[in-house]
């Protein structure tokens, strides 16, 4: 057997509305043969499905490629549906049977194939209040059967269309959040089923979103534009030929919609009983209240296709609890920090209102506490228009929250089955798994997966709930690599690194957030701090992060200008191109070892700016030879070179011992190769006097938390590692869990032992970062890795380093080749079991930890040396090395050090 599995265009199965004028084809192979690899391969573009318009071939190509293989010779035209199919050889010369059928169609590819006009409300209607969104329709006729009809949308704010009473798509907050000034996504939809003969009629809201609304907290708003605008076009076909368009343009009406106010922070108020019933149905008379439209000048150019993965409703919650706190508030409890909104029921009298507040904990009273959202509202308002049950899920905003504290309700009538917690996030295909022996660590795992999807709605926030909800490079960089192991994350990033990238400052300095609205239209706290180190350092470890686990070398073409750029202002800073010694930094971010009323850590700010100076240029020289810039291999390899001595000159002594005596200061200095021999051995060692002074517990903040474990492993002190995992108490990551928490928090001690809060002025409840131990979980607990050389798993590296605490641990994750596995177990025996899955057409070098000869080995119960699909054995110090081809394996080793 041996067949080809999961064809997909743009990592994508049969996407519509693509944007690129050279989609790249991927598959997996699949096949009950070990060592199985791919000899050649066939693609055949057609014009129709049954294929027999051949419209491209790229004929036998003897390659071993599998992923983003690019159809760069062939031209695709806008609107159009290719359909394609893909065939493989084997090493023996076996052709699989021909995929099934997919395709992927193209969106509009030039501004001037956009026929609509952006439409906005008249200026004045009668009743309109300020904050009140929008209603947009327009009524038109077909005669005839409809066979397909497309529609492209975006607008200036968000928009959520309706189609004949039905709304189109099952995404939300369209278009998505970009650097609106230079990139606006559009959005394609399959509305064929949606259509009928005679009259249709096509609605839409629009909200103010982030293009107008409110951002970040010095009050700004409107900082991309103050206007509301519609733009949108319907291509629909036939059956009989005819082609119609249907256009935004003076033919529409607007009206005041029954959504009073709506903004991402503070929540929506919504009056049912200004709702007009079936105005976006056939049959309804637009006259009273309606008015015609505004054509707004604004530009097309700026019109990109979507590219990040949409934002979808992905998990529904039931509440677990209805409660009263001491205080008589009524509470419900969803049972998880969550982002999205409260789906719900009620009942009673016309004009009757309704609140629900949203919140992430309890007090140590168990009250209801909404300090740390600082000016957040998080309010949904719900006035009834008393029509027996009426159900109400809001539009254009989202919280984070665990507990909604419920107003306005019949006490005696509420009941936990009227509401539903509707999780948003960016509906990204889960890849990754992990799960181990220990329920605390599990949870941790459960913890940082639920800090993604809270996280990561259309960009990577630094958290849900607040006046904040900002796209920080910091947390985005620091997280990235367990992202990427949780859900598939290449579209998701590449949207937002081409927003880092237009937004880049021209000295090519990286902003802190992306997109970027900080010191825009007075924002003077970062009026004149647009870089700090390990935050802007998001435009080079990003892109190469991407480029490792997806093999995304167009992505990394893409960025490597931004990359350049960024360490290139770097060298610019201050009187020593090879220091980073001025400006201003985050430093060590919320570290234990900080001042008093500080939040910076106590690790020197240069120190940390110079190392990850040369860890940039480390990443920009690998990228260069990449992408074959043999002339920047050797400036970059030459400024790296300067840069690490710049380092070792400032900040190791003539003893070689690291100038800066903080566990982070160790941490950045060995993990990115800054020191060697005696002065390696000497940080080494001082990072475990700190652990010991400590009785093992970190004092590392946003800097160097990510890489301590690690740091750790790698050195010979697994066992550390290890009991810095496992500890319960402040600080650590289980001393999070012990309280309750659900998802990761921004502050080790957000709550206290004593049940009081770290503070309300930053003090969120749901913050990724300290989530990137994840990462050191899945390579080195689990144990599945990869090879630099040769991206995206299509060589794998599987070492797991068992250590006490856990009897096994469970590693999965779905790679652009396929499922890769590693899941070891310690046996009563005394013997370690390791299952390992290596998917077709990739290698894995595998560790055997603890074997010191490779007859204590065997794979399901034959010797070593006579197991098939195993290339080479060879010895080393920590175990057995071996090389194997693809396949499932299970070893067992006599012992267990």
């Amino acid at each position: 057997m041996f067949k080809i599995t999961d064809v997909r265009c743009e990592y994508k199965v049969n996407p519509i509305g693509l944007g690129i004028p050279h989609p790249r084809i991927s598959w997996k192979l699949e096949s009950d043969q070990r060592g199985a690899r791919q000899l050649a391969y066939q693609i055949v573009v057609s014009a129709d499905e049954p294929g027999n318009e051949v419209l491209w071939d790229s004929g036998k190509v003897m390659s071993d490629a599998s992923i983003q293989i690019e159809l760069d010779s062939m031209a695709c035209e806008s609107g159009k549906r290719y359909y394609y199919r893909v065939r493989a050889w084997n090493e023996q010369e076996e052709s699989t049977d021909w995929s099934d059928m997919a395709y992927w169609e193209m969106g509009l590819l030039s501004p001037q194939e956009w026929k609509g006009e952006w439409i906005q409300a008249p200026g004045v209607i009668a009743g309109f209040g300020a904050e009140q969104c929008p209603m947009l329709r327009r009524s038109f006729r077909i005669e005839g059967k409809v066979k397909s009809a497309r529609i492209y949308a975006t607008a200036l704010g968000l928009y959520e269309l309706k189609l004949n009473g039905r709304k189109v798509g099952d995404s939300y907050f369209n278009p998505g959040w970009t650097s609106y000034q230079e990139r606006l996504q559009y959005q394609t939809y399959d509305v064929t089923n949606l259509l009928q003969t005679g009259e249709n009629v096509i609605g839409a809201f629009l909200g103010t979103g982030w293009y107008k609304g409110h951002l970040a907290w010095e009050g700004l708003h409107s900082i991309y534009g103050d206007q509301l605008a519609l733009l949108l076009q319907m291509h629909i076909e036939l059956e009989n030929g005819e082609q119609l368009t249907i256009v935004s343009d003076g033919e529409w009406k607007a009206a005041g919609s029954p959504i009073l106010m709506s903004e991402i922070y503070h929540g929506e108020t919504y009056d049912a009983r200004l709702e007009q019933p079936g105005w976006t149905e056939a049959g309804f008379h637009d006259q009273g209240g309606w008015h015609q439209v505004q054509i707004l000048a604004h530009s097309k150019d700026i019109l990109v296709a979507q590219e990040s993965d949409p934002v979808r409703i992905v998990n529904e919650l039931k509440p677990v609890e209805l409660m009263k706190t001491p205080k008589g508030e009524l509470v419900i409890d969803m049972g998880q920090n969550m982002v999205g909104w409260v789906r719900f029921e009620v009942e009673g009298e016309a004009g009757k209102e309704v609140m629900l507040q949203h919140a992430e904990v309890l007090d140590r009273e168990g009250n209801f506490y909404i300090g740390n959202l600082r000016k957040a509202k998080q309010t949904v308002r719900y006035i009834m228009k008393g029509n027996g049950v009426e159900a109400y899920e809001p539009h254009f905003t989202f919280q984070g929250f665990r507990y909604v504290k419920l107003t306005g309700f019949d006490e005696s009538k509420v009941r936990l089955e009227q509401f539903k917690g509707m999780v948003l996030h960016s509906d990204m295909e889960r890849t990754g798994y992990f799960e181990c022996s220990d329920p605390l660590i599990n949870q941790l795992q459960h913890n940082i997966e639920w800090g993604l999807k809270g996280n990561f709605l259309d960009v990577p926030t630094d958290c849900p709930q607040r006046d904040e909800r900002l796209g920080w490079t910091g947390d985005a960089q620091m997280f990235i690599r367990t992202a990427a192991y949780l859900h598939g994350t290449a579209d998701f990033f590449t949207k937002w690194l081409r927003d880092l990238a237009v937004d880049q400052l021209d000295n090519g300095g990286v902003p802190f957030v992306i997109p970027n609205v900080l010191g825009k239209k007075g924002g003077e706290e970062f009026k004149d701090q647009h870089s700090s180190a390990a935050w802007g350092d998001a435009a080079v470890i990003n892109p190469w992060t991407i480029y490792l686990v997806y093999g995304d070398k167009r992505l990394l073409s893409e960025q490597y200008d931004s990359m350049k750029a960024w360490v290139e202002y770097i060298r610019s800073q201050g009187e020593n191109e090879f220091l980073w010694n001025t400006g201003f930094h985050f430093g060590d971010w919320l570290a234990l070892d900080a001042k008093e009323d500080s939040y910076v850590g106590a690790t020197d700010r240069d120190y940390i700016a110079t190392a990850f100076y040369a860890y940039s240029v480390s990443l920009v020289l690998k990228a260069a030879e990449v992408l074959n810039k043999a002339d920047d291999a050797v400036k970059y390899a030459e400024l790296y070179r300067n840069v690490r001595k710049a380092f070792q000159d400032e900040f190791v002594t003539p003893s070689g011992r690291l100038a800066v005596g903080t566990q982070t200061a160790q941490v950045l200095a060995l993990m990115f190769g800054l020191v060697e021999g005696p002065a390696k051995e000497r940080a080494t060692q001082k990072l475990i006097e700190l652990l010991e002074e400590s009785d093992y517990h970190l004092t590392t903040g946003f800097v160097g938390t990510p890489y301590l474990n690690f740091v750790l492993s790698d050195n010979g002190y697994n066992d550390i590692a290890y009991k810095l995992l496992f500890q319960q108490d402040y600080p650590s990551w289980l001393y999070q869990i012990t309280k309750g928490a659900t998802t990761i928090w921004e502050h080790w001690d957000g709550i206290k032992e004593d049940g009081t809060f770290w503070s309300d002025d930053m003090n969120s409840f749901n913050h990724y970062a300290y989530g990137a131990i994840g990462d050191w979980l899945y390579r080195v607990v689990a144990g599945i890795d990869l090879d630099e050389t040769v991206p995206a798993y299509k060589r794998i590296v599987i070492k797991p380093q068992p250590g006490e605490g856990l009897h096994w641990a469970d590693g999965r994750l779905e790679s652009m080749y396929g499922m890769i596995r590693s899941a070891w177990h310690k046996l009563d025996d005394g013997k370690l079991r390791l299952d390992v899955t290596v998917p077709v057409n990739t290698t894995a070098e595998i560790l055997l930890p603890a074997a010191s000869s490779e007859t204590q080995v065997t794979e399901n119960g034959k010797p070593l040396g006579e197991t098939e699909g195993i290339d080479k054995i060879e010895a080393a110090e920590q175990g057995i090395w071996i090389t194997v081809g693809s396949g499932s394996y299970r070893f067992e080793m006599d012992q267990v050090k």
